[in-house]
């Protein structure tokens, strides 16, 4: 669909792709889709194209963008966010992230939608669509199905289902997923190194969402494979999606209870939910916590007495890659696998040790090659504690 656009020449776009996903130290492709062999890492003209970022909300009856979507000069990105702001510190804001460095390193267009109900997720995407997007990222396993009925409805725009996996492949959209019980397995691991009590605990969202679920089992196994005798809380939140990733009164008060049973680790995994989970125990300042998704030290920052890390899943990483795919028109199809790692330990960095710290790695190397199993049966022998004061 690109490869009739007049400003941008393959090559040249190649070029810029590759400058701007080289410069990342990004390693493509990480999946199955073929590594564009035209990408050169070569000095590179200033784009024609002015970067313009739209980081606001379209109201209805909103008159259309300032940029022309339809003429074939602009590449324009659309996102959609899943229940919730934008800068909700956590899943919406990485995947706004990955549009962010398209617009910078790429000269994309770029503007957004914050949805409240699943209602809107059918308008707001026929709006980009519409408008005449190159490409719309869906944010969230609840935009899925409105994701693939827009799909087939225009199969010349390329679709980013962030967390929405593709049981079919569609030449028209990318399913970003990742392994979320791996990423919470190291978690598990962390807190129960860590964990003097032996009682950690997890405030989590819904469980109608798989990678939630997946999150949980993993964080509940990683602690049993460091410690098979700690005891791990967790409770979901009782709502539905569209509140219970944006509830912080709920999350706090889950953490404290769980705090209050003994938990001297609390992961928290439930958008601005667990946010409020973070900082309650960073309030109360005598238990350690963890973040999800992405490094939430760098975005809460009035959690930083209590954040170990976080177990991320690299989305903005994996959103720009798959715009920068569809730029080249080389979109993958079918499911996309994203990157999972634990973030850097801040202001706790002195305290880990390097015994504990060669056992993180090694058990991320062991699950990133199935050779680790995240169903409670993998027990890491004499498996180091860390002490922390507080």
């Amino acid at each position: 669909m690109f490869l009739n656009k007049p400003l941008h020449s393959l090559s040249f776009l190649a070029m810029l792709v590759g400058l701007a996903l080289s410069g990342c130290g990004l390693e493509l492709p990480s999946n199955d889709a073929p590594a564009p062999a035209t990408v050169e890492v070569l000095p590179v003209p200033t784009p024609t194209v002015a970067a313009t970022q739209a980081p606001q909300q379209v109201e209805d009856n909103q008159e259309a963008p300032e940029f022309p979507c339809a003429d074939e000069k602009h590449f324009c990105i659309g996102l959609v966010s899943e229940l919730g702001t934008i800068d909700d510190k956590s899943f919406n804001q990485s995947a706004w992230q990955g549009l962010q460095r398209a617009s910078a390193d790429l000269a994309a267009q770029i503007e957004f939608i914050e949805t409240t109900t699943p209602f809107e997720y059918e308008p707001s995407i026929k709006y980009f669509a519409d408008q005449h997007f190159d490409v719309i990222v869906t944010v969230g396993f609840g935009l899925g199905t409105a994701t693939l009925l827009a799909a087939d409805q225009y199969p010349d725009i390329d679709f980013i289902g962030v967390d929405q996996f593709q049981p079919d492949s569609n030449d028209n959209v990318a399913g970003l997923i990742f392994p979320e019980n791996k990423a919470g397995f190291l978690a598990g691991a962390l807190a129960a190194m860590v964990s003097e009590n032996e009682v950690v605990g997890a405030v989590l969202g819904t469980d109608k969402v798989p990678p939630i679920v997946a999150f949980k089992e993993g964080y509940e196994a990683g602690a049993y494979a460091i410690n098979p005798d700690i005891t791990v809380l967790y409770e979901y939140h009782p709502g539905d999606s569209a509140v219970a990733f944006a509830d912080p009164e709920w999350g706090a008060d889950t953490a404290l209870g769980m705090i209050d049973l003994g938990a001297d680790v609390i992961f928290g995994a439930a958008g601005k939910t667990g946010n409020g989970a973070l900082a309650a125990v960073a309030e109360g300042n005598e238990s350690f916590c963890i973040g999800v998704d992405t490094d939430q030290w760098l975005l809460l920052p009035e959690t930083h007495s209590c954040l170990l890390s976080s177990a991320t899943k690299e989305i903005e990483d994996g959103v720009f890659e798959l715009v920068a795919w569809s730029m080249l028109d080389k979109f993958p199809s079918g499911n996309y696998l994203g990157k999972i790692d634990l973030a850097p330990f801040h202001d706790f960095d002195d305290d880990i040790s390097a015994e504990a710290r060669a056992v993180l790695i090694e058990l991320k190397a062991g699950l990133l090659s199935d050779q680790i199993p995240t169903d409670k049966s993998y027990i890491y022998p004499d498996a180091p504690r860390v002490e922390i004061d507080r």
